[in-house]
């Protein structure tokens, strides 16, 4: 699949993605004056979250705020002000961090977020459609589209979120035992799921919400960005905000087989080819964040294995296929959550190409992180 308008406004992180585009290009020219977008893109969206005036509340150094004495700007009046943007060109920087952004804000165990819901609706929509010709026109988003960089590959390790006293167990058996585990694990959760948690889908009740092989500590790697590192770095769902991590180039073998997920009908067809049933576990996550109430599907990581050594996800398949419910076939369908954009993950073993090296954040001349070699 190409990338597209079409496709970006499809997918909410696509969305997401135009949102930031628009700020960032706004941002980047001192004779547009940003201030009025930024207020009415903040109001906007806090007044459209689900979670306003609880999870989401508005402080101020005097006081409570009273709702009243708030701006409660419209869509279209969002809509208006994103039409007269100017969109100024657009470099790798900025379509790196406009897809952070958008990455950063996924969340698949709860309601879409304010920006979320504004970008979704028909105005706002509409407008950011010349955003999303503008980032599909972009010479620097061109690679989005493309099948994994077989001569540039990297893993990024980020340490534990939680510091442990002991180390980590070892890895044990190989990749298929491995996911024969997550398999057998699977259906143990969802048979507890079938038997204990509620079959309304309203119920505030969480479990699994990924589609990845979770727990398998499978290898996965992204290509190289040049001098700024890994895509790997950048652009992790449900991230730490890690500062630190172990970057190792990682040689994809010539007779490699990926299988290429480049946007949502790769997805249903990998569910559709390998189904493995998620309903009671994932029906509540599932639900809050695409709003669909029916059964659900992920594919059987265990048989896709025996047919292929790696999945590879584009940039531009990510952008219009996660957190949103693709049809597979019927009464059923699929969400990819917790997949990172250009991540590749590998259902075979391979072997690394030479030591870690350690990588660190720091933050650039405009206060902006930056991803860069520890200094020895």
């Amino acid at each position: 699949m190409t990338l597209d308008a079409d496709a970006l406004l499809a997918g909410p992180r696509g969305r997401r993605l135009c949102l930031a585009v628009a700020w960032a290009t706004a941002d980047l020219d001192p004779g547009q004056d940003v201030q009025p977008l930024r207020t009415a893109l903040f109001h906007a969206a806090y007044d459209l979250d689900p979670g306003a005036g609880t999870s989401r509340v508005i402080m101020s150094t005097g006081g409570p705020v009273d709702p009243a004495d708030l701006p409660h700007p419209s869509p279209a009046e969002v809509a208006r002000l994103l039409d007269a943007v100017v969109l100024a060109d657009l470099d790798d920087r900025t379509l790196l961090r406009a897809v952070a952004h958008a990455v950063d804000e996924a969340r698949y165990w709860q309601e879409p977020d304010g920006e979320d819901v504004l970008a979704a609706t028909p105005p706002v929509r509409a407008a950011l459609r010349r955003v999303a010709e503008h980032v599909a026109a972009a010479p620097a988003a061109a690679w989005w589209s493309a099948p994994l960089a077989r001569d540039d590959q990297w893993a990024v390790d980020f340490p534990s979120p939680t510091p442990t006293p002991t180390p980590a167990p070892p890895v044990v058996g190989d990749v298929r035992t491995r996911l024969a585990r997550w398999r057998a694990g699977e259906v143990a959760d969802e048979e507890r799921a079938r038997a204990d948690r509620p079959t309304d889908v309203r119920a505030r009740y969480g479990g699994s919400w990924w589609s990845v092989p979770a727990f398998t500590r499978l290898v996965t790697t992204t290509r190289g960005l040049g001098t700024r590192g890994p895509a790997g770095l950048w652009w992790v769902e449900d991230g730490f905000g890690w500062t630190d991590a172990q970057v190792r180039p990682v040689p994809v073998p010539a007779d490699a087989r990926v299988l290429e997920v480049d946007g949502p009908d790769a997805w249903a067809d990998l569910c559709r080819r390998y189904p493995f049933e998620v309903t009671a576990g994932r029906r509540h996550d599932w639900y809050r964040v695409t709003g669909r109430d029916g059964r659900w599907c992920l594919p059987d990581w265990s048989r896709v294995a025996q047919d292929v050594d790696a999945v590879h996800v584009t940039v531009a398949g990510y952008l219009a296929t996660a957190g949103r419910a693709v049809p597979v076939q019927g009464d059923v369908a699929t969400v990819l959550a917790g997949w990172d954009p250009d991540r590749t993950y590998w259902l075979t073993d391979v072997a690394d190409d030479g030591p870690p090296r350690q990588w660190e954040q720091d933050r650039d001349d405009v206060g902006e992180p930056v991803w860069r070699p520890a200094t020895p």
